[in-house]
């Protein structure tokens, strides 16, 4: 399996075009309130104010450039979830949907599967600007792209109420529930956060069918990166669910031992001309889409079978003075190993091409021993097979 770049197809692009067209402003304008948005969503996240869509500017900003970015994570997330089965057709709830990011991501997607499955989008945020901008986007992607077959159910609630679960569960279960981007801003003033948000997940995964999932991306930041893999630990404590991806294992999570770590993708993408134009003026360099997320499920199926000799790559592969190194996790927990260049063969090769978020197996990792200590590096020598079994 090659590893591909991720792109956004034309009629998004014409979709968000025509949709923020009207506005007339200029790229300068647009590019500003990029800026101001990145700043909100990281070093300024306390002054965050969740009704951005209302405001002509930013919201601008949010649909030239967030979306399609965010977008292009979920569509990179849909090639992992496992559809298979799903006769009757495919049902989707989109929560805290914002502009419909993940709705507009699925029903492109779907478009481009070319299912012969029907599909059914509900979407609920507690902007209803916001929901009205998903359901203009909806229906301009249907016209560009000549759709005509689905429709976008949106629903205004406050995902920290109950209103919005009490009218989604007369819908029926769903077979995908999408929580983007939205898990780390509710129940922030909450005393235990991360029990509010885990309980939030947990209704959500009594919506599912059972071959359902439920996938949360958030930003990979460290903060909300370790907001989510306390979540992660919550769940699994009380059995919650499974974890599909991307962990290979259900212990608590290694990464929370050191509270300076914390774990997160990275995937190559192709970015439109309409991104880069603003990268340039902002002085951005969005060569890689970054985030963290989780696909659960109920029926406990895996991305791949888990092994003790299997691990997913948690770093980039760092070359050093004679020899390169990544970190891995698996049951095992997390650890660090190298191959020195001078024992570089035809068997470990596939070293060479690790990436973060890969998952790889290895024959043999040996740890050698000196003044009476095993070595916490591990080791991987001439004769010891590598593979990639899948690239991320």
């Amino acid at each position: 399996m090659q590893r591909l770049n991720a792109t956004i197809s034309a009629p998004i692009l014409d979709a968000i075009h025509e949709l923020i067209a009207w506005e007339a402003l200029s790229s300068k304008h647009v590019a500003e309130a990029v800026g101001q948005l990145s700043s909100f969503f990281t070093i300024e996240r306390r002054a965050l104010n969740q009704k951005y869509m209302a405001d002509r500017l930013l919201r601008a900003g949010y649909l030239q450039y967030f979306l399609p970015v965010n977008l292009v994570k979920i569509q990179l997330l849909l090639d992992e979830i496992p559809v298979l089965g799903v006769d009757s057709g495919f049902s989707v709830l989109d929560l805290g949907s914002g502009p419909g990011t993940g709705a507009l991501a699925v029903l492109d997607w779907w478009h481009q599967q070319r299912s012969s499955h029907g599909l059914s989008v509900t979407a609920v945020d507690g902007s209803s600007e916001a929901l009205k901008q998903a359901k203009q986007l909806w229906d301009r992607y249907c016209q560009a792209a000549g759709v005509g077959t689905v429709r976008l159910q949106a629903y205004e609630g406050d995902l920290e109420g109950g209103a919005w679960l009490e009218r989604v569960k007369q819908l029926g279960h769903f077979d995908l529930i999408i929580v983007a981007n939205s898990l780390n801003e509710i129940y922030a003033d909450a005393k235990d956060p991360i029990e509010m948000r885990s309980g939030l997940v947990n209704e959500c995964l009594s919506l599912l069918t059972p071959h359902g999932t439920v996938m949360i991306v958030e930003p990979a930041l460290r903060e909300t990166s370790r907001g989510l893999l306390h979540v992660r630990d919550r769940l699994l404590q009380e059995k919650c669910c499974t974890i599909y991806s991307p962990c290979l294992h259900e212990n608590d999570c290694p990464a929370m031992i050191n509270p300076h770590d914390w774990c997160h993708e990275e995937r190559t993408w192709d970015p439109p001309a309409v991104i880069k134009k603003i990268d340039e003026q902002v002085g951005f360099i969005k060569d890689a889409l970054k985030f963290s997320y989780l696909l659960l499920r109920k029926d406990g199926k895996t991305i791949v079978e888990r092994r003790p000799d299997v691990y997913r790559v948690v770093s980039e592969l760092r070359e050093m003075k004679g020899e390169k190194r990544a970190w891995l996790c698996n049951e095992q927990g997390r650890q660090e190993v190298g191959r020195q260049d001078r024992l570089a063969s035809a068997q470990n090769q596939a070293f060479d091409r690790w990436h973060r978020g890969a998952i790889v197996q290895i024959e043999k990792i040996v740890r050698k021993e000196r003044g009476g200590k095993v070595s916490t590096l591990g080791r991987i020598e001439q004769d010891v097979a590598v593979r990639i079994i899948r690239p991320a």
